[in-house]
């Protein structure tokens, strides 16, 4: 009896190899999608920071610009710091007297920076009290 209870055992056992590698096989697509899920999120959310870090540093340099300079020294400290794949598209606009404010648009890139973005942009605004002259 203990013979055919062993022998049954390493028969289902033979049977049973190759269950792990199957079951991960089917499981692969739905790992690779969500990784691709996951990482775009991450573009997303640092697309949206980086908005926001380049309308910060464009109107920190527009307040202190005099206002015949502002749009150009804004526009210029907007994209300084962006990654190359980001600035191609960028769009940085200061105005305002008295309080500046500057509003960046940026677009979120699929899967991989540099290729395709998607349709919808990201917006990043600021704003400060224009700095007096010390005249």
């Amino acid at each position: 009896m203990r013979g055919t209870a062993k022998a049954m055992r390493a028969g289902r056992l033979a049977r049973d190899r190759g269950q792990v590698t199957i079951e991960f096989l089917g499981m692969t697509p739905l790992i690779i999608v969500t990784l691709a899920v996951v990482w775009q999120f991450v573009l997303v959310g640092y697309t949206f920071s980086l908005a926001g870090h380049a309308a910060d540093e464009a109107v920190r340099a527009g307040t202190a610009a005099p206002r015949g300079e502002r749009s150009a020294v804004c526009e210029q400290a907007g994209l300084k710091n962006l990654p190359p794949a980001w600035k191609g598209n960028a769009e940085v606009t200061c105005g305002g007297e008295g309080y500046v404010t500057a509003q960046v648009t940026l677009h979120v890139p699929v899967l991989f920076p540099g290729l395709i973005d998607f349709p919808f942009p990201v917006h990043g605004h600021a704003g400060a009290v224009e700095e007096e002259d010390g005249d």
